[in-house]
């Protein structure tokens, strides 16, 4: 039997609720498949944890993770801890730390879930949003002077590097290869960002040439916006600088019917560390310990990290179990319906148990 060992961090909010629902699915899929297991272990890093010893994670917390084939992670932020130190206490430095490059965002509208958009519907929305997620203008660098003083400056320096912009164009590239489309857009913003940007536009062309089978095109992310919202249909694999795909894939999941049914994988495609797998949705203090967090963002994660692990037919039946469960109306109350997240939850579950899934 094929053992794989998995970092559970539930952490801030409705994290805690939604990775124990994505931990009792996974637990069906074992039982139902019988030939992977997974050995979990949890951390309880988070605000809580920095509030007790000042930091979001232990010292050696990179190392306590790295023996993992694959971390689990809830959400992070508290309305009492400043939002930078939340972030950059505990993912950031789990993505940075481990070079997870590539932020794989996939968006579909689901069976049973309506989008705001009027008229689209299941297959008029299938998109996969690629982020980089190791540089831009989340690096890091920058900083302030003068401060309090009426000329205090504040910079944030976004950075581009020829390596960083060539693997994840060429991880864009690969992943619309494989999809039936075969059709990419390239998000920029190369008309007032005269370097990064239009470097970033110059490799894409240079990477585009390594894969004539696929199509590409290039948007101005204002432009991409209206695309998206006007257009679905012209979409399929998408790839944007950090901040840029941030942004557009928190649309992507609003327009897909609700963030609570958006996924996250910060992939290290070479494979040298573990991989982490996040719903999009965040901590949500607003609904925590009310037990309607939705969970289908943590299933389909936990699918996203399924097959990462080599695991396809187990993702693929959690798919099918979480797909099954929405056509049927039982959802949240962020997508329209009346049921708690343990009702979804255990729904998900007999699906995944039953034999025509």
């Amino acid at each position: 039997m094929r053992t794989h060992k998995i970092a559970a961090i539930p952490a801030d909010g409705i994290g805690p609720e939604v990775i124990a629902a994505g931990l009792q699915a996974l637990e069906a899929l074992q039982q139902r498949s019988g030939d992977f297991s997974l050995s979990v272990q949890e951390f309880d890093w988070g605000s809580d944890y920095y509030k007790k010893h000042g930091r979001m994670m232990p010292e050696d917390g990179i190392q306590q993770l790295k023996p993992f084939d694959a971390i689990f992670f809830g959400a992070v932020g508290a309305p009492d801890v400043p939002d930078h130190i939340t972030l950059w206490g505990l993912r950031l430095p789990i993505c940075q730390g481990f070079d997870q490059y590539a932020n794989v965002r996939p968006t579909r509208i689901l069976p049973g879930i309506a989008s705001p958009l009027a008229g689209v519907g299941p297959g008029d929305l299938d998109w996969v949003i690629v982020r980089e997620n190791s540089e831009g203008e989340y690096s890091g660098h920058g900083g302030r002077a003068h401060r309090g003083l009426p000329e205090e400056v504040g910079t944030e320096v976004a950075i581009f590097t020829r390596v960083g912009v060539t693997r994840i164009m060429r991880y864009a590239f690969r992943l619309a290869q494989s999809r039936p489309r075969k059709l990419l857009t390239v998000v920029t913003k190369s008309n007032a960002q005269r370097h990064g940007m239009v470097m970033w536009d110059e490799i894409a062309a240079e990477v585009a040439a390594e894969f004539p089978d696929v199509t590409w095109d290039k948007m101005l992310v204002d432009a991409m916006t209206v695309r998206m919202t006007l257009k679905p249909q012209s979409l399929d694999t998408i790839v944007a600088t950090n901040l840029h795909a941030d942004i557009l894939s928190d649309l992507a999941g609003a327009l897909a019917g609700s963030l609570g049914v958006a996924p996250t994988a910060n992939i290290d495609p070479e494979r040298r560390y573990p991989s982490m797998f996040e719903p999009i949705h965040g901590s949500a203090f607003d609904i925590t310990g009310k037990g309607i967090a939705n969970p289908v963002a943590t299933f389909w994660t936990a699918a996203q990290m399924l097959d990462h692990l080599g695991e396809a037919s187990a993702a693929t039946r959690l798919m099918r179990a979480v797909e099954a469960v929405t056509a049927d109306g039982v959802l949240t109350p962020d997508v329209g319906g009346r049921a708690t997240t343990e009702e979804v939850t255990r729904a998900v579950c007999e699906a995944i148990r039953g034999s025509n899934i």
